[in-house]
C-alpha cells in the first residue's frame, strides 16, 4: 500500500469544503443546536445527560455520511475511467481498495472527534468509559455504511447517486430513531432500520438500552440490527459489482 497515496487522498477529501461541511461541520452544529443549546440537554440520561446522548447520535450520523461516500466513490471512479489509469501504475485494484477504506477510516473519525470535542467544551456529561466505548462504537459502526456506499455506487456508477444517497441517509437516521425519540409504532418501525443498530450501540454504554420511551432494550437487539443489515449491504454491494462489471 502506498503511503503517499493514502495521504494523497486523506488530503484530496479533507479539502472537499462542501463534503467536510456534511461529514464533520453540519454534525456538530447538529449537537450544539439540539443538545448544548437546549435546555433538556442537563437533564439526567442513563450515567450521563441528554446531551452526551445526542453527541454521540450526532458522531454516529456524520461517521455513516463519511464511509457511505468514500465507499461510493470506489464504485464510481472504477467506472470513470480511473481504474484504467491504475492499471498503468504498480498499484493493484484490491490495493485501490484498500486506501480507500484506510481513508474511510481516517476520515469516519473527523466527525467523530469535532461532536465530541464540542460535546467536551461544551454540556456533554458522562463517565470517562463512556466517552471511550460510545466513540469508538460510532467509528467502527460507519463502515457499515460503506457497504450501503459501495452497493449504492456500482448500482448507478454517478456522483448524483450518491448525493441521493446522502439524502436518504438523512431520512434513515430520521427513522432510525436518530435526531428526534421516536416511541410506540415509530419506535417499533425504527428497530427494523439501517441507523437504529448503530446508533443505539453507541448508546448502549450510557443508557443500556433505557432512553426516551425505552426501558432497558436488550443489546441482543442493536447487535442483530448491525449484522443483518451488515449482511444485506454487502449482498447488495456484491451482487451490483457483479451486474455492473457484466455491462462494462
Amino acid at each position: 500500500m502506498s503511503t503517499t497515496y493514502v495521504t494523497t487522498e486523506f488530503q484530496r477529501t479533507v479539502r472537499n469544503f462542501p463534503n467536510m461541511f456534511f461529514i464533520a461541520l453540519l454534525p456538530g452544529a447538529f449537537y450544539l443546536v439540539f443538545g448544548a443549546l437546549m435546555e433538556f440537554g442537563a437533564e439526567p440520561a442513563g450515567s450521563g445527560n441528554v446531551a452526551a446522548v445526542i453527541m454521540t447520535s450526532m458522531a454516529c450520523y456524520g461517521a455513516a455520511i463519511a464511509t457511505m461516500s468514500i465507499g461510493g466513490s470506489v464504485a464510481v471512479e472504477q467506472f470513470q475511467g480511473w481504474g484504467r489509469q491504475l492499471a498503468l501504475t504498480p498499484l493493484t485494484s484490491s490495493g485501490f481498495v484498500a486506501i480507500k477504506a484506510v481513508v474511510a477510516i481516517g476520515v469516519a473519525a473527523l466527525p467523530v472527534l469535532v461532536v465530541y470535542s464540542l460535546g467536551f467544551f461544551f454540556g456533554a456529561q458522562a463517565p470517562p468509559h463512556v466517552w471511550i466505548l460510545s466513540a469508538l462504537l460510532c467509528w467502527v459502526g460507519s463502515a457499515l455504511f460503506a457497504l450501503f456506499g459501495l452497493a449504492v455506487g456500482f448500482a448507478f456508477r454517478t456522483e448524483a447517486a450518491l448525493s441521493a444517497a446522502g439524502g436518504l441517509l438523512v431520512i434513515l437516521a430520521f427513522l432510525g430513531n436518530v435526531f428526534i425519540p421516536l416511541t410506540g409504532t415509530m419506535l417499533a418501525i425504527a428497530k427494523f432500520t439501517p441507523m437504529y443498530g448503530m446508533v443505539a450501540l453507541a448508546r448502549y454504554p450510557q443508557t443500556e438500552g433505557a432512553y426516551a420511551g425505552m426501558t432497558g432494550e436488550s443489546l441482543w437487539i442493536p447487535v442483530v440490527n448491525v449484522m443483518a443489515w451488515a449482511i444485506i449491504f454487502g449482498v447488495a454491494a456484491a451482487i451490483m459489482s457483479r451486474r455492473a462489471l457484466a455491462r462494462r
